[in-house]
C-alpha cells in the first residue's frame, strides 16, 4: 500500500492527546513567511488583505469550515469591510504556523493536489457527463431504499491534505448499507489482530452474488465484503458487550473517520430491512450449522447488530473524508486523528480491490486499478492511496448491485488520471494522462533542469536521456541561457557538438545578449568556440551523430583533462 510522506509524519508525531505536533517545521523547508508575504499586495499600512488570503486558501482546497483553520479563521479582522480586512505580519505568521504549517503550505501550492483549482473544474465536467446517464433502477428488495429519488447524484473529493470538493446532491443523508463492511472488518482486525480474524472469515473472491448461499470448503465465508462475511464481522466486535454499546462504538467510529458529528440512524430503514432479512437468516443459519462463529455467539443478536451497522446515515461530503482516511494509512486528514493503523487498512483496502465491487469486483479491477466499495444504496467509495478519496451517491444500480454513475465515474477519473495501480508501468506510451499530484508545469521545469544541468557538466549520456523524453534543446534558463551557453561556457566540447546536432541553435542569446560563442571566447575554450563557429558557416555537419566517437564516453574540461560521465 502506497502511504504518503505526510501520513507518516503525522502518525509518527501523533501525541496521546490525539493531534500532531509538527509545529513549526515547515518553515524549516524553502520559502518561510518572509517569502509568502512578499507574493501578497499590502496596504498603505503594509497590511496583508484577508480577502486574498482567503481566496487563495479557498483555491488550494482549503475551506474556511475546515476545522484545522476554522478557529484562527474566526479570530482574524472582518474581511467583508470596505478595505478587505488586514493583516499585520505577527498575524499572517500566526495564521501560516496553524496547524503545522497547513495554510502556508496551501499558499505555496505544496499539498497533495497543487493545481486543485484545475482539479476541480474537471471534476465538474465529468460529473455533467455522468449525469446525463439514466440507466439502471434502485433497490426494491428493501422496501424504504426502493422510495428514494432515483435522479439523486453527488460526487465529492478529499484529498489526503485535507482539500474537498463537492458538488450535486452531497448534504443528502443515506443509509451507508455496504458501506459498512469494510469499516467493521477493520475494527474487527484492529480487536483481534489478522490471524483470529480470518479463522472465521476467508480471503478469497466468492464468485457469487452478495448474498449468496454459499460458503468455502473450509465451511466460512469468502470474504468480509458480502453479506455473510460481513454478518461474520459484527459477531467479533466487542461480543461481550451490551448491543448498544456495541453500536455506540461503530457509530464513534464513523464520526472519527469522518471527522464529522453528522452520523445518524435511520430506524425506518433498520425496520425495514430487519423484516425483510429472510436471507441473511438463512445465511447466518448455514454458517452457525457450519461451526464458522466463534464460541458463544447470539446468532439473532449480532443480526440485529449487522442490520443497525448498515442502517448508519451519513452525506456524501463525510463519506469523501473516510474514504481519504484510508487514503491516508488510516488518520483522518482532516482531525490528524489515526484511526486504524496502516497494517489494518492495508488488509482492507486489499480486500476492497479484490472484492469490493460485488460480483464486479474483477472487471473493476482491470478497468479502474483502485480499492473500492459499493452499496446498495447507491454509494461507491474509491480511494486513491496517498493521493485522495473519493465518493459517489446516485441510487440507480446495474444489474449487480452497483452504482450506474458511480462506476461510470470512476471509468472517467481513471481515463484523465494515471490512478490505475500499474498506470506507472505505461509511462512510455501516449495515453494523454494526467497526474494531479505535479505542479503546474512541473514535467517541463524538471525537464529543462535536467537538460541544463546534463549541459554544464558535460553528461552525454544524461543529455540523451534529457531529450529523449522531449525536452526542448533550446529551453532556457530564468537568464535565457541554454544547454549549449552552458556546455560552451564550460568547454565541454563533445556536449556541445551533440547539442547542435539535436537541433539547439547557436545563435540564441541571454538576458545580455550573449551566444554561446560568446561563452567560449570568454572562458578561452578555443575548440569550442571554433565549432560553433563552423557550424554557424555551415561547415559543421547538423548531426546528432558524434564523427568522433572517442568524444562519446569523453568529457573535455577546461584544464585540457578528460573525465568521465558523471555516475547518478
Amino acid at each position: 500500500m502506497v502511504v504518503s510522506k505526510r501520513a507518516a509524519m503525522a502518525r509518527a508525531a501523533q501525541p496521546k492527546g490525539g493531534h500532531t505536533r509538527r509545529g513549526a517545521a515547515w518553515a524549516e523547508q524553502s520559502g518561510g513567511v518572509s517569502s509568502i508575504a512578499q507574493t501578497f499586495k499590502t496596504d498603505a499600512q503594509h497590511r496583508i488583505s484577508l480577502m486574498e488570503l482567503m481566496t487563495r486558501i479557498r483555491t488550494a482546497g482549503i475551506g474556511s469550515d475546515d476545522p484545522r483553520v476554522r478557529e484562527i479563521v474566526a479570530e482574524l479582522p472582518d474581511g467583508n469591510s470596505h478595505d478587505g480586512g488586514g493583516l499585520t505580519m505577527q498575524q499572517f505568521t500566526a495564521v501560516c504556523e496553524a496547524s503545522g504549517g497547513l495554510i502556508a503550505r496551501a499558499l505555496r501550492g505544496d499539498l497533495a493536489v497543487p493545481d486543485f483549482a484545475r482539479l476541480e473544474s474537471e471534476l465538474a465536467d465529468m460529473y455533467d457527463r455522468v449525469r446525463a446517464d439514466n440507466g439502471g433502477a434502485v433497490a426494491d428488495y428493501i422496501p424504504q431504499l426502493k422510495r428514494v429519488d432515483p435522479e439523486k447524484f453527488g460526487i465529492a473529493v478529499c484529498t489526503v491534505d485535507g482539500q474537498r470538493f463537492s458538488t450535486g446532491d452531497t448534504s443528502d443523508l443515506f443509509c451507508v448499507q455496504s458501506l459498512c463492511k469494510p469499516i467493521n472488518y477493520s475494527l474487527a482486525l484492529e480487536e483481534h489482530g489478522v490471524g483470529a480474524v480470518h479463522r472465521h472469515v476467508g480471503r478469497e473472491p466468492s464468485g457469487r452474488g452478495f448474498n449468496e448461499l454459499s460458503l468455502t470448503d473450509e465451511g466460512l465465508p469468502h470474504n468480509p465484503m458480502i453479506n455473510s462475511g460481513a454478518i461474520m464481522s459484527c459477531s467479533l466486535l466487542r461480543s461481550r458487550d451490551e448491543l448498544a454499546d456495541r453500536f455506540d462504538h461503530v457509530a464513534a467510529t464513523w464520526r472519527r473517520l469522518s471527522g464529522s458529528a453528522r452520523v445518524g440512524f435511520n430506524n425506518s430503514v433498520y425496520l425495514s430491512e430487519r423484516r425483510t432479512a429472510d436471507r441473511n437468516f438463512a445465511l447466518g443459519y448455514f454458517m452457525r450449522e457450519q461451526g464458522a462463529f466463534p464460541d458463544g455467539t447470539d446468532l439473532v443478536e449480532t443480526l440485529e447488530f449487522y442490520f443497525q451497522c448498515c442502517s448508519v446515515e451519513l452525506d456524501t461530503q463525510s463519506l469523501a473524508v473516510v474514504a481519504a482516511t484510508f487514503a491516508n494509512a488510516g488518520i483522518n486528514p482532516l482531525t490528524n486523528d489515526p484511526v486504524f493503523k496502516p497494517s489494518t487498512v492495508r488488509h482492507c483496502l486489499s480486500l476492497m480491490s479484490s472484492c469490493g465491487m460485488y460480483d464486479y469486483s474483477g472487471e473493476f479491477a482491470f478497468t479502474i486499478g483502485l480499492p473500492a466499495k459499493s452499496g446498495v444504496s447507491g454509494g461507491l467509495m474509491l480511494v486513491v492511496p496517498g493521493v485522495m478519496g473519493v465518493f459517489v451517491w446516485s441510487p440507480r444500480l446495474d444489474s449487480l448491485g452497483n452504482s450506474v454513475r458511480g462506476v461510470a465515474f470512476c471509468k472517467e477519473l481513471v481515463s484523465r488520471y494515471n490512478f490505475h495501480v500499474f498506470d506507472p508501468l505505461t509511462v512510455g506510451e501516449d495515453t494523454d494522462k494526467r497526474d494531479p499530484r505535479r505542479k503546474k508545469n512541473e514535467a517541463e521545469i524538471t525537464g529543462t533542469m535536467r537538460l541544463l544541468y546534463a549541459a554544464s557538466q558535460g553528461d552525454l549520456d544524461e543529455l540523451r536521456a534529457a531529450l529523449a523524453t522531449g525536452c526542448n534543446p533550446n529551453a532556457a534558463d530564468y537568464d535565457g541561457r541554454t544547454a549549449l551557453h552552458l556546455a560552451a561556457a564550460e568547454g565541454h566540447l563533445a556536449a556541445v557538438r551533440f547539442l547542435l546536432g539535436s537541433g539547439a541553435r547557436p545563435d540564441a542569446t541571454d538576458r545580455w545578449g550573449g551566444t554561446p560563442l560568446t561563452d567560449a571566447r570568454r572562458a578561452k575554450h578555443t575548440a569550442v568556440a571554433d565549432l560553433l563557429r563552423s557550424h554557424d558557416s555551415g561547415d559543421e555537419p547538423a548531426s546528432g551523430v558524434l564523427t568522433d566517437l572517442s568524444l562519446i564516453t569523453a568529457r573535455t574540461y577546461p584544464n585540457g583533462e578528460d573525465n568521465h560521465a558523471i555516475q547518478s
